[in-house]
């Protein structure tokens, strides 16, 4: 019968281990503060040992005849666990593969793009499969394939380096790349020290035409020419009632 709900013992952190009055064994091998055997004894006497010890007994092999525990605290235990969970994840994360295609005539900035993106998958830790496939009559000169597989390899080779020489393998060449060490490996471009910020493209601002102003009117008394057209109006000085 399926339980609605999981068990209390279940754990999205990690496996369940017993410790201390958990253990059900009645005779457990015990391993030492030091680290060494210290040979089959009661649940009782490595109870009393682990008490007089300041420390725990900690079950880490439950399924051994008799089950294995180790005298240890228990949140350096659970410590040196996850470390270990972390450390297995990192080999995990280093076996995906991502694969990156080419072609003989691709172009000198969509060959950038690709190595971009190659150095991007082995900073975090992944291979990179390498294609380059000829199509038509570009198998007559697989020459400019090696050429182009060459270069690439040469701008990644600060990241990662080949599993094995570039082959031709039907109508592609492939390459396998893993990454380098974390010692050896140089930093990411976007991760260098001290490098500006690209600046943002300005955009051209457009051309202004110059606004006209209005003519000022001429002081009274001024000889230049008025609206009426006429340099001496007679009837500049008159002034008109409404």
């Amino acid at each position: 019968m399926s339980r609605p709900f999981p068990s209390r013992n279940s754990s999205s952190s990690g496996p369940f281990v017993r410790v201390n009055g958990k253990i059900r064994a009645r005779e457990v091998r015990v391993i030492g503060v030091d680290g060494k055997q210290l040979g089959v004894l009661s649940l009782g006497e490595a109870l009393t040992m682990a008490r007089n010890n300041g420390v725990d007994l900690v079950e880490i092999a439950p399924n051994a005849t008799p089950p294995v525990c180790r005298l240890i605290d228990y949140g350096k235990y659970r410590y040196e666990q996850a470390k270990r969970d972390k450390e297995s994840k990192k080999h995990q994360h280093a076996n995906k593969v991502k694969e990156v295609q080419l072609s003989p005539k691709i172009d000198p900035h969509d060959l950038t793009v690709k190595i971009g993106h190659a150095i991007d998958f082995l900073c975090e830790d992944m291979k990179v499969k390498v294609t380059l496939k000829f199509r038509g009559r570009e198998m007559a000169h697989t020459e400019f394939g090696f050429q182009v597989i060459g270069k690439f390899l040469t701008d990644i080779a600060a990241y990662g380096h080949p599993d094995f020489d570039a082959k031709l393998n039907g109508r592609a060449i492939n390459v396998m790349i893993s990454p380098l060490p974390r010692n050896k490996r140089a930093k990411h471009p976007n991760q260098l020290d001290g490098a500006p910020p690209p600046l943002p493209p300005q955009r051209a601002e457009p051309n202004h035409h110059p606004v006209s102003t209005p003519a000022q009117k001429p002081a009274k008394g001024d000889d230049s020419k008025s609206s009426s057209g006429f340099s001496n109006n007679p009837f500049a000085e008159l002034e008109v009632k409404r």
